[in-house]
């Protein structure tokens, strides 16, 4: 379902002219929320594009039945905090300080930060020294998000 779910959102989000970013499927609770992400290459992203995205999204996963029960959906700017979901989202923004959340311990930590070096295969090169690269799994990453200093 993830990925035809996936799927549904882009179109929408990009026949409507905002860059998708990303989405969340969370289903923890009784009634599972669906986080969507949007971006626009030109300008910032306003409250009215997300209620704009939020009506006519909430309109197609309506009418083409994606939730049989109620379901909540969110839509907003991933923000300048923004968090990195895929392989793309670091080659982007490869030179820029993030901030990592391990899935299991490495070295006794699971939080890090540094800069971005670049991806070597499938790890995510992260300098946290003047010298010091750390080689992370992209599968072994919870959370990243850039670190914007303004």
């Amino acid at each position: 379902m993830k990925g035809a779910l996936e799927d549904l959102v882009k179109r929408v989000v990009d026949g409507l002219g905002y860059k998708f970013w990303a989405f969340e499927h969370i289903s923890q609770s009784r009634v599972p929320t669906l986080k969507v992400y949007i971006d626009n290459l030109e300008r910032s992203i306003s409250v009215e594009d997300c209620a704009n995205v939020s009506r006519q999204l909430g309109s197609v996963l309506d009418v083409e039945g994606t939730f049989v029960n109620e379901y909540t959906l969110e839509v907003s700017s991933p923000g300048l905090n923004r968090r990195l979901f895929t392989r793309a989202h670091f080659e982007e923004f490869e030179g820029e300080t993030i901030k990592v959340v391990l899935l299991k311990s490495y070295e006794g930590r699971k939080k890090y930060a540094g800069l971005l070096v670049g991806l070597e295969g499938d790890e995510v090169v992260l300098q946290t020294g003047h010298e010091e690269q750390i080689l992370f799994p992209l599968e072994h990453i919870d959370r990243a998000n850039l670190v914007v200093n303004v």
